[in-house]
């Protein structure tokens, strides 16, 4: 299995990129992992949401593979708790899913196409993150994910 990140925007600030780099290079240790970064859509001095949305999501519809298996993260979506995501990710791993691919939006979220696309809507908390910093945290996740599978001392059960 592969596992994808298609995001919209780039990371602003060094931390941000430090932490994304750690946590890419430690998930490269138990899976191929890939990413792409996608340029945001600007909309002038007046800019309209939806019209960006679909911008951004016509973007990230091209970059998903045929037959991906689509999580996109929404604050609405799903809420699993770390070791719920770590069941997910050894579950596509036994069903022999070839590739997941999660995809998170840039400052006004995703198009109603991508969601509908999607195979499963997933939050990260209730709480509304930055896009920057929901990638952060989904890699840690990741990351965190298969050292469950592994039984690893990362997570302290």
């Amino acid at each position: 299995m592969k596992i994808g990140l298609i995001s919209v925007g780039k990371l602003s600030q060094a931390f941000l990129r430090d932490g994304v780099a750690e946590y890419a290079g430690r998930l490269q240790r138990y899976i191929s992992y890939n990413s792409h970064e996608l340029k945001e859509s600007k909309g002038g001095s007046k800019p309209d949401p939806k019209v960006i949305r679909e911008q951004e999501g016509e973007r990230i519809l091209a970059r998903v593979p045929d037959g991906a298996y689509l999580v996109v993260l929404d604050e609405r979506g799903r809420n699993y708790g770390s070791e719920e995501l770590a069941e997910f990710l050894g579950r596509h791993m036994l069903q022999g899913t070839g590739e997941l691919v999660f995809a998170i939006g840039g400052a006004y979220g995703l198009s109603r196409a991508v969601k509908e696309r999607a195979n499963l809507q997933l939050s990260l908390s209730a709480m509304t993150l930055t896009h920057q910093m929901a990638r952060l945290l989904l890699l840690e996740q990741l990351y965190r994910g298969f050292t469950i599978l592994r039984n690893e001392p990362y997570h302290n059960r």
